[in-house]
Order: structure tokens, then C-alpha cells, then sequence
């Protein structure tokens, strides 16, 4: 190997390890170990549980263009929304709860709502294909959705707190 190849294969690395940290993924690894009843996932590290979520370019081209989501797909896709909820509600103290509304054929729609007050509104599609090309995307994504939600609980606390 060469020292550039050896350099990229540690910042990639470090990169994995820097996504794993994040407070997003952590609350989705959290989501999938709530999940284990039977003690089957207790020895598996947070990247084999995460791995799922990951699908390369090549992956992703090898998948049909129309498809059904199986439900393995449409379970991961719930367990991202809940941690995206969670994680919300960790930072604002209010619950934000997610609904989803989909069809057989992968479209549809999550929203989820802080009090009266929704806080995404995501139309979904090519669920078949739900995934992230690294684990970077994924944590930027999750991190995303939950810094959004957060500015929009902050903008409109009258919505969301009322009596």
C-alpha cells in the first residue's frame, strides 16, 4: 500500500468513528438495542447493527428503480424516525412524535409533530432503496433532520407548549 492509500484508509477511519460518536447515532443505536428482546444483538458492535442504513453506490444501482419495501426496510426506516423523535426531544424537552403513512408500493410520508405543531413533513419514495452511502451521511442526515426540528420547536414555542 502506498502512504496516501494508507493516509485515506485512516481519515475514512476516523471519519466511521467521528459519525458513531455523534448524539444522533448514538440515540439510533439505542433504538436497535431497545429492540433486542431476546439478547441477540448484545455482542455486536454499533457498526454491524448500523450497517443496514449503509448502502453503496453500487448497491443502490443493483436495486430495481421500482420496488416494494420489505419490512426489514420499512422497519429501519421507522427505527431512524424514532431516533430522529427522541433526539428532539432530548434537546427541546418536548415530544415529538412520528407518523408515517405509506403505501405498498414505497411512497408515502413521515411527519413528526411537537405538540400542535409539526416539525417534518418528509414525502418519501423509493423506500426499497431507504439508505445512506457511508456512515458520515448518516449521522449528517439524522443531524440535520433533529437541528431543523429543534429550530422550528424554538421559532413557534407557543404551538408546541399550549394549554
Amino acid at each position: 500500500m502506498t502512504d496516501a492509500t494508507i493516509e485515506s484508509a485512516l481519515e475514512s477511519e476516523n471519519a466511521e468513528k467521528a459519525a458513531l460518536a455523534t448524539p444522533f447515532v448514538q440515540e439510533l443505536v439505542k433504538q436497535w438495542r431497545a429492540q433486542d428482546t431476546h439478547g441477540a444483538w448484545s455482542g455486536k458492535s454499533d457498526e454491524t447493527l448500523l450497517a443496514p442504513y449503509i448502502i453503496t453506490r453500487e448497491q443502490r444501482r443493483a436495486l430495481p428503480i421500482i420496488g416494494d419495501p420489505d419490512p426489514e426496510t420499512l422497519w429501519r426506516l421507522e427505527l431512524f424516525y424514532n431516533a430522529v423523535g427522541l433526539a428532539i426531544e432530548r434537546r427541546t424537552g418536548n415530544i415529538a412524535t412520528p407518523m408515517m403513512k405509506m403505501s405498498h408500493e414505497g411512497f408515502g410520508r413521515m411527519i413528526l409533530t411537537a405538540g400542535r405543531l409539526v416539525v417534518i413533513n418528509k414525502h418519501l419514495r423509493d423506500v426499497h432503496r431507504f439508505g445512506f452511502e457511508s456512515m458520515e451521511k448518516l449521522a449528517a442526515e439524522g443531524g440535520r433532520l433533529v437541528e431543523a426540528a429543534v429550530e422550528m420547536v424554538r421559532s413557534f414555542p407557543e404551538v408546541v407548549n399550549f394549554s
